[in-house]
């Protein structure tokens, strides 16, 4: 997608002729204010990128889980170390986030791959190829998604008579969340590019801003009309008439449809369902956990809760955080929760568009 006019994907190998070639990717921490790449090297800087949100999204963090297991296998091979020490390097990185399902998935796929060879420079030069092929699935399959969606969008402005389609995301599920075109926000850019009038409206998503520090930024480098708003503006603007459709992405769908997303999601569902707006979910199949029946089981990730008491911004033409509650005040920081599958009107996949209370989910597994 496009930076400041030049394309980028979000993580890329450096050097790909070599089968030492280290992995690159846009540090999203220091966004929208400063644009950043990091260069790793390591396993262990791979689980830092990934634990510490350098890199983030449930498409992106499932390429970069992959990635994370050529680095190990290229580690392991030269200096010596064992099967025994990837093991334990691939399980560090499959538990740096925990309610994503496409970080196991990306990691899983590598291992079923790469690890029947013997630990010499073919396994490395396979694990490199894999990891790549990886990356370029989830860029077509978000692509896919995107071709699949932009019949909502088109539907909606015909029946706008050519208006302006008002369009509700809630946290980033752009192209950053992935390694390109992204899941939520490729309907739109498709639609966009084919000259259909969209505007976004795009939650801030408290406690980590990632709506107005990576979807606004995003949607700007792409020239997508948009406003930002508070998280608790979504109501107000549906009872208003001011939405058309709300497309949000997904960190784990159960095989019933319910899905995990940033928090938040839920409250916009049921404003949503309130007043008879369409509420789609967009997310390639590797989303889908299709062990798990029910989205009560899925595994809510409970971060720092310094990420609530504390604000980051930029200040004096420096990005500084700032605390926004007494020094004392305790606080708690839950990632994600789960909406249930009666709220979507629909999940928007690489395979096509299912509906969440049907079958359809369990039998994407086998397709």
């Amino acid at each position: 997608m496009q930076v400041n006019g030049q394309y980028f994907r979000t993580i890329w190998v450096y050097n790909a002729k070599s089968i030492f070639a280290d992995v690159q990717v846009i540090d999203q921490r220091f966004l929208p204010h400063r644009f950043e790449v990091e260069t790793l090297s390591t396993y262990k800087e791979m689980v830092t990128a990934i634990s510490d949100m350098h890199v983030r999204g449930s498409g992106l963090i499932g390429v970069a889980g992959a990635f994370g297991v050529y680095l190990t296998i290229r580690e392991a091979f030269t200096t010596g170390k064992n099967d025994e020490f990837i093991k334990r390097a691939t399980d560090e990185l499959m538990n740096t986030r925990p309610t994503a399902v496409n970080l196991k998935w990306g990691i899983e796929q590598m291992i079923s791959k790469v690890m029947h060879l013997p630990a010499n420079a073919d396994r490395v030069r396979l694990a490199l190829t894999s990891s790549q092929h990886i990356a370029n699935l989830d860029a077509e399959s978000c692509k896919r998604i995107g071709l699949n969606g932009l019949p909502i969008i088109e539907q909606i402005a015909v029946r706008k008579r050519g208006y302006t389609v008002n369009i509700l995301t809630h946290c980033n599920a752009g192209w950053l969340a992935f390694t390109d075109y992204g899941s939520a926000l490729s309907p739109i850019y498709l639609a966009h590019r084919k000259g259909i009038r969209v505007h976004v409206w795009v939650d801030e998503t408290r406690p980590r801003n990632q709506g107005a520090a990576l979807t606004a930024w995003e949607l700007l480098n792409e020239g997508v009309p948009h406003t930002l708003i508070a998280d608790n503006t979504g109501g107000h603007l549906m009872q208003n008439g001011m939405i058309d459709l709300v497309i949000v992405g997904a960190d784990r769908i159960a095989v019933n449809g319910d899905f995990a997303n940033k928090i938040g999601t839920y409250l916009k569902a049921l404003a949503a369902f309130d007043n008879q707006i369409p509420f789609y979910v967009a997310a390639p199949t590797s989303t889908i956990d299709f062990n798990l029946y029910r989205g009560i089981g899925i595994p809510i990730e409970q971060r720092s809760a310094n990420e609530v008491r504390y604000v980051s911004g930029l200040y004096n033409n420096k990005v500084v955080d700032v605390l926004i509650c007494p020094r004392e005040t305790p606080a708690i920081n839950y990632a994600f929760d789960v909406t249930p599958a009666r709220l979507v009107t629909g999940i928007i996949t690489e395979k096509g568009i299912v509906n969440a209370l049907s079958d359809e989910i369990a039998k994407l597994g086998g397709s």
